[in-house]
Order: C-alpha cells, then sequence, then structure tokens
C-alpha cells in the first residue's frame, strides 16, 4: 500500500481533494502542479510551467490543463474537473478510485465497463510532460479524447481573449508543433501511438481558481483548446502522451518514461519524503545552480538559499551540490551583500542577514567535511570581504558600531526574513539592531578566527581577536533583561523593541553563541512555553496586542499577520539546535517534535511542507511547498542522529572501561 493515497470517498469530496496539491519539478526549473482532484485552484497551477527567458525572466503556465473524455460507445465518461461561477464541471472526480503518489502522481479510474490507469511525470532535463495511459479493464474497443487547455501567460497573471491567437499547428512524428502566441516557442504534442488530431478551436471562459478568490486576486480566466487528440485502444493498451517545448522521440516515450519513474526517490515514509522533496528547488542552468525558495512563486531568494542550501545538500549528501550553489550566488556579492531577489536587471540587495547566513552554511560546511583549512583556502577572502564591508560600512548603512555591535538600516526598509511591507513601510519595523543579526554576526567573526588561525592567516587573526569578547558583552548589554528573562528583539537608540519573538533564538542555536547557561535556558522555555506550535514557531507570542494567529484573506491582511503571529516550520530547526544544546539529555522531545510533524506531508503540499500555519492552529498557508522548511526539519533529523550517535559512543566507552576494570 502506497504511503501517501487517497480512496474514493476522499477523491469525490472536492472540498478535500480540491485542497491536497500535487507538485513536481525538473533541474530545468519547470514544474506541474495541480490538485489531487485535478482542478486548478490557483493560477499558478498548470500540468506544464516552464521559464520563458526569451521573454522575461519568470515562469509561465503553457499546458493549464489536459481534459481527458473515456467514449464507450455512444457514452462518455469526462474525467476532467474545472470550477465554473457556481459550479463544477464536468465532475470527473465522481470516476475516481484512488490516487496514490509514490514514485509519480497516480489516478484510478472507474467507469464501470472500463478501468483506466493514469500517471504524469516531469522529465529531468528537457521541459516535458508524460502522461501514461493504461486501460486496465475494457470490454471491447475504447476511445481515448485528450483537450489541451493552454494558456501561455506569465504565472503571476490571468488569461483573458486574445484575437492575436495564432492558433496554426504542422504534424511532426507521432504528433503536432502547436503555435499559439507571438514570442512563445512551439509546443510539441507527441505520443507513443498513432492517433488522430480533431481541429475545433475555441475559448473556454471563466475557468475559476478558488484560491486566487481567497487570496484577493483576479481569479476568472479565458483557456484555448485548439481541438482534441482521439486514441482507439482496448484492454492491456499504454499510451504515453507527451507535451514539451522541444521535440522527442516519440518511439522511445515508453521507455523514457519508465527510465524517469526509476530515477524518482520513492515516498515511502516521512524522510523519503523529504529527500523527495529537497530535490525540488534546485536548479540547474547554464549559467550556474541555485535554490528556489518555494513552489509554485518564490524565484531565487538569497536569504533563503543560505538557510536552506545545509539541510538540502549537507544532510542529504551532496555536499557537491553544495559548492555548485554557493559558488554561483558568490558571483552576485557586492561590497557584502548578495542579491536577495530578482534576476537581471530587477536586482535587489535588500537583506542584511543573508552576507552572514553565507558564512554560517560555510561554517556547516566546514562541520560537514571536518575541515576549516580548506574552507578558508577556497572562501576565505569572501569571508574576510563580508566582515570588513560590515566593519567599515556597506549598503543601507550597514556598519559596526563602537560596542562591536551591526547596525543597519531605517524606517522605509525590511532589511531582515521578517520583510514584509504594505504602503511603503514595514509591517514589523526592525532598522537598528535586529537580535539576529548581532547574533549572526557573533558566530561569524568566531568561526572566521576559528578557520583562519587553523589555515595559518596569523594577519587576519591579529587584526580581529579582540572582537568575540566586545561583541558578547555588548550583546548581553543590550539585548538581555533578567527580569524578563529572554532577550529584546531590536534595539535602535533609546527605542527597544521587547515583544516575544523568535529571532532571539539564533543567539542560542548558532555554533558559536553569545549567550549561554541560565540565560539561554530561560529563552528556550520561554519560547517553547508561548512560540512552539506542533507546526512551526509563532513569529509573536498570542498575549502580545498585535498577535494575529490566522493567516488568510487579500495580501494586506496577509502581511499583517505573516510576521506577526503566524507560525513559520522552517523556525524548528534553530528551536531544535538550541534545545538540544540546553537540554540535551531531553533528546525526547525533539524527536517527538520530529514525529509529530509527519502529518504535515499530507496537509497541503502532497510529499513535502509547507511555508506557514496558522498561529492558532494547524491549518497551512503560503507557498505548497517551501525551501527552508523542508531542508530544517532535514537538519533535525540529521540533529537527532548525530546526538543518537554521539550517545550510543559514550555508552560503548563507558561500557568498556567498566569491563576493562572488572577484567583487573
Amino acid at each position: 500500500m502506497s504511503y501517501i493515497k487517497l480512496t474514493k470517498p476522499l477523491l469525490n469530496d472536492l472540498s478535500y481533494s480540491k485542497e491536497k496539491e500535487i507538485l513536481l519539478t525538473n533541474r530545468l526549473g519547470a514544474y506541474c502542479s495541480t490538485t489531487a482532484s485535478t482542478c486548478n485552484t490557483r493560477k499558478y497551477h498548470g500540468l506544464l510551467v516552464a521559464p520563458q527567458p526569451q521573454i522575461d525572466d519568470q515562469h509561465h503556465v503553457l499546458l493549464a490543463n489536459l481534459d481527458e473524455t473515456v467514449m464507450k460507445g455512444d457514452t462518455g465518461y469526462a474525467l476532467a474537473v474545472h470550477q465554473y461561477p457556481g459550479i463544477h464541471f464536468p465532475e470527473g472526480q465522481q470516476y475516481m478510485e484512488s490516487f496514490s503518489m509514490e514514485q509519480t502522481p497516480k489516478w484510478i479510474y472507474n467507469m464501470g465497463e472500463v478501468l483506466l490507469e493514469k500517471e504524469i511525470i516531469l522529465a529531468k532535463e528537457t521541459n516535458t510532460l508524460m502522461i501514461r495511459y493504461h486501460i486496465i479493464e475494457a470490454k471491447g474497443k475504447v476511445k481515448l479524447q485528450l483537450r489541451p487547455f493552454l494558456a501561455c501567460r506569465n504565472y503571476h497573471t490571468i488569461r483573458t481573449t486574445d484575437a492575436q491567437a495564432q492558433a496554426t499547428f504542422e504534424e511532426i512524428t507521432n504528433g503536432l508543433r502547436f503555435s499559439m502566441f507571438h514570442g512563445y516557442k512551439p509546443l510539441y504534442f507527441q505520443n507513443s501511438r498513432k492517433g488522430v488530431f480533431v481541429p475545433t478551436p475555441d475559448w473556454y471562459h471563466n475557468i475559476e481558481y478558488q484560491k486566487e478568490q481567497e487570496r484577493g486576486y483576479d481569479y476568472a480566466e479565458s483557456l484555448f483548446v485548439p481541438g482534441y487528440f482521439e486514441y482507439t485502444l482496448q484492454k492491456g493498451d499504454e499510451l504515453v502522451f507527451a507535451v514539451g517545448t522541444t521535440e522527442t522521440k516519440a518511439r522511445m516515450l515508453k521507455r523514457a518514461f519508465q527510465q524517469e519513474k526509476e530515477n524518482i526517490i520513492p515516498r515511502k515514509d516521512f524522510e523519503s519524503c523529504l529527500l523527495n522533496a529537497a530535490e525540488q528547488f534546485i536548479v540547474h542552468e547554464k549559467e550556474g545552480s541555485y535554490i528556489i525558495a518555494g513552489w509554485p512563486w518564490f524565484g531565487q531568494w538569497g536569504r533563503d538559499t543560505f538557510i536552506a542550501l545545509p539541510g538540502l545538500t549537507l544532510a542529504t549528501g551532496k555536499p557537491e551540490v553544495f559548492r555548485l550553489v554557493m559558488d554561483t550566488m558568490l558571483k552576485g556579492l557586492n561590497n557584502g551583500f548578495f542579491p536577495n531577489t530578482g534576476r537581471g536587471k530587477n536586482i535587489s540587495y535588500n537583506s542584511v542577514d543573508a552576507p552572514l547566513w553565507c558564512i554560517w552554511a560555510l561554517q556547516q560546511y566546514a562541520l560537514h567535511t571536518g575541515d576549516n583549512k580548506i574552507v578558508w583556502e577556497i572562501y576565505g577572502d569572501t569571508i574576510k570581504s563580508i566582515l570588513e564591508n560590515f566593519k567599515n560600512g556597506t549598503h543601507y548603512n550597514t556598519h559596526m558600531m563602537e560596542s562591536g555591535l551591526i547596525r543597519s538600516g531605517d524606517t522605509n526598509h525590511a532589511l531582515t526574513w521578517m520583510d514584509a511591507m504594505q504602503n511603503g513601510a514595514p509591517v514589523t519595523p526592525r532598522s537598528g539592531m535586529p537580535v539576529e543579526v548581532n547574533a549572526l554576526w557573533y558566530n561569524a567573526v568566531n568561526f572566521a578566527l576559528q578557520a583562519a588561525g587553523q589555515y595559518g592567516d596569523e594577519s587576519f587573526v591579529n587584526q580581529w581577536n579582540t572582537y568575540p569578547e566586545l561583541i558578547k558583552n555588548s550583546f548581553i548589554i543590550t539585548y538581555w533583561n533578567e527580569m524578563k528573562g529572554y532577550l529584546a528583539d531590536c534595539v535602535d537608540g533609546e527605542t527597544t523593541d521587547w515583544s516575544l519573538k523568535p529571532n532571539q533564538l539564533f543567539a542560542i542555536s548558532l555554533p558559536f553563541s553569545p549567550v549561554n547557561g541560565d540565560m539561554a535556558e530561560s529563552i528556550v522555555d520561554k519560547i517553547k512555553g508561548e512560540l512552539l506550535t506542533a507546526r512551526g514557531v509563532r513569529t509573536l507570542a498570542p498575549s502580545d496586542p498585535n498577535y494575529k494567529g490566522t493567516y488568510y484573506g487579500d495580501q494586506f491582511t496577509r502581511d499583517m499577520s505573516y510576521h506577526q503571529g503566524t507560525a513559520w516550520v522552517w523556525l524548528l530547526g534553530p528551536f531544535a539546535e538550541a534545545y538540544i544544546k540546553v537540554k540535551g539529555e531531553d533528546i525526547g522531545f525533539i524527536k517527538k517534535l520530529y514525529k509529530d510533524l509527519e502529518p504535515a506531508i499530507v496537509e497541503l503540499g502532497l510529499g513535502t511542507l509547507c511555508e506557514v500555519y496558522n498561529g492558532n492552529d494547524t491549518v497551512p498557508g503560503g507557498a505548497i511547498s517551501q525551501a527552508w522548511s523542508v531542508a530544517e526539519v532535514l537538519r533535525i533529523k540529521q540533529l537527532i542522529d548525530q546526538y543518537s550517535t554521539k550517545k550510543r559512543k559514550i555508552t560503548k566507552n563507558k561500557s568498556s572501561k567498566t569491563k576493562e576494570l572488572y577484567n583487573l
């Protein structure tokens, strides 16, 4: 039995099956996403969504849907599901017998006399979607009709009727090359067995996307259907139908489908789902390798890349991929800052913490390889450049003060990960000295001194060796409050933000911590008691008057709660690390925290972890698959395994010594 499986009652209930989303990606940055019901609920859903660099630097929905109709005699069974105003039509979910997702998304349709199996795969090295149809049971011959619903639009937009649609096609081997809009490369429709194409060009209007309506965006679309492909099949027959941006060898489609399937990590348990999901964020282009911060609408984000990189690569045993992504990212270093969002001419350097997360990621690489010297030899100049720029001054008035602490920003910018903006101003103002920035700064300076010292870079050591003590003392004086028992979130001149937020976790979780002992234990207890939930760590304590416990509604409403109560999955990583450092003997609590996360794998994106949850409950939200969510939960598993191994070694050594004494 498959680990991820939905049965007929759940599939037939659209209020349930429309909430379970599917995601497939490839190494080129293309993706396929829909719901278990096959009804698209987002403008970002589509069976083939791929970058169109000749148009812009973003993804475009090419094939939105592929509607199947099974014809048995004069009776037609429409298997698709679309939402129109007030209705769903067709209602193909009524024929769904089961859905599973071990290696591929797989549906079984039962139409009485006909039993049909359908699987989908997105090729890893080409932007080609392959759908395999298998007639399990049928009395006599049946006809399978496939109608492509085309969008050809940027995935942030909605398609409307366009009189300029070309709707031209020409025959190729076992299929057609189809062109629709100026600027788009042709789409290739091919199949493993011969069929016929019947041109019936038409627009289908008012197809609605429920999630976009809930999120306050345009939600009704018109899609173009050029006609339908028809195949005659009987019991035992298989058909592989392919849609791609390049032509493929039609006679090899069955073999290609099977080869792609064999290379997929099976989703057999929680950990294998995480390993499968981890691969989905890594994109390899000619220009280099990078990480998609979250599917389906995030792109390449600097901060998210460095935070997610160790979990996605080192925790999965792929240090070579770590190096590929890191080397690509370092090309964008500019006066100590990295591009945080955008590509090409739209780059924004608005992240004060990304450079310090970069050093943390290199530190994780050093811990993984056990060689600080090599890290300093390869990346020492990068680390020194970041530290020198922060010390002497760089973007957004970022500089080191006499206290040794870093100050950055102004009231018009959001430079930390709590970066929601409304009406040109940060929702959570954190200019000045955010606590995690200086925790990261302290860790970065200490790691640099450690690595440089082992490498023998005496000049750097002599220049920086007095700073750790200065920074640590200033950190305690600036942020700690004995009466409250926790750290301030941000300090700016005479203004101190004492709202209880999770950012102080990093003052404990990082390898070099400016706080320890009773202070650290007090902070961890406070966060465990007021911020920790079953699915993440809240961004604000419920007792705070600004707390918002639900993440729902239009963009303004969501932005107001994004970092003011919403629980983030990725913060469980630093919480676990801080907890283990403070209360190592209570590893059972972290084991339970990890185990209790398992149901999250089917709560939104099937087989992956989403971006956020409500602070009040376990209702998921945000992106259906988030890089640092998956990465940090993988690191939790790694921390548990490392601690368990260490404990076994200690127990074994104690046992060995006892035995030796007994023999004496």
